[in-house]
């Protein structure tokens, strides 16, 4: 299946981009076989946290959200202790690219797609992530929520890479491994690949993604490119 032709591609940053689970992995050395229930409950934690501060309207910036959710999971694991929590979140600024992305966002590139990536993260954690990855040379631009104070699947979010870019939705594919956020961005209007790199059901949610794939690899020639 191709998708119809289009003049962008929208990028979600963690767990698309950036493997969420690689600052946990980092530290295996001090957390042994609980690394993995560690990333899971981090990663779980964060993202409730999200949706529970836009629900409540108490917004607070992604790099905060990240902390209070490794507090919780620590504590939760008994795994409490400042130096690897420090740890934990430094390596969190410089999490590991996954290993197709910077292929495939210069083949991108190199067919005239303009790419941008669209995330919950902070600023600053992004281009930082960015960088370390060798990512930012190749994105015109990295998008963050605190532009409008309220996190995915908010439209107000999905409305940024339009207003940005100069492009519509409709000639905009969004590419995210969440199956909530490929709702998000459907129902707002965009053409969608889910990446589901973990193999989930769909979601049972009101608006699919036009597309699924298991690794970003899958995407040009969805694309219809080389």
């Amino acid at each position: 299946m191709a998708l119809a032709p289009v003049r962008a591609a929208v990028f979600d940053a963690y767990g698309t981009l950036f493997d969420v689970a690689s600052a946990a992995a980092e530290a295996r050395g001090a957390l042994g076989d609980r690394w993995q229930p560690l990333a899971e409950l981090w990663r779980s934690k964060q993202l409730q946290y999200t949706w529970l501060r836009s629900l409540a309207g108490r917004h607070a910036d992604f790099w905060q959200v990240t902390g209070d959710a490794v507090d919780f999971a620590l504590e939760a694991l008994g795994l409490a202790d400042a130096a690897l929590r420090a740890r934990l979140m430094e390596s969190y600024r410089h999490l590991a690219a996954y290993p197709e992305a910077k292929d495939v966002l210069t083949r991108l590139r190199g067919a005239g797609v303009r790419l941008a990536v669209l995330s919950n993260g902070a600023p600053a954690m992004l281009a930082s992530a960015a960088e370390s990855a060798g990512l930012a040379g190749l994105l015109e631009q990295v998008l963050s929520v605190e532009d409008v104070g309220v996190y995915k699947p908010h439209p107000a979010v999905y409305r940024l890479a339009v207003d940005r870019l100069g492009v519509p939705a409709a000639e905009i594919v969004f590419v995210s491994s969440n199956g909530w956020d490929a709702f998000g961005a459907k129902a707002f209007g965009y053409q969608v690949a889910w990446c589901n790199r973990a193999g989930q059901p769909a979601e049972r949610l009101p608006a699919a993604p036009d597309a699924e794939i298991r690794s970003l690899a899958e995407l040009p020639p969805l694309l219809g490119l080389p």
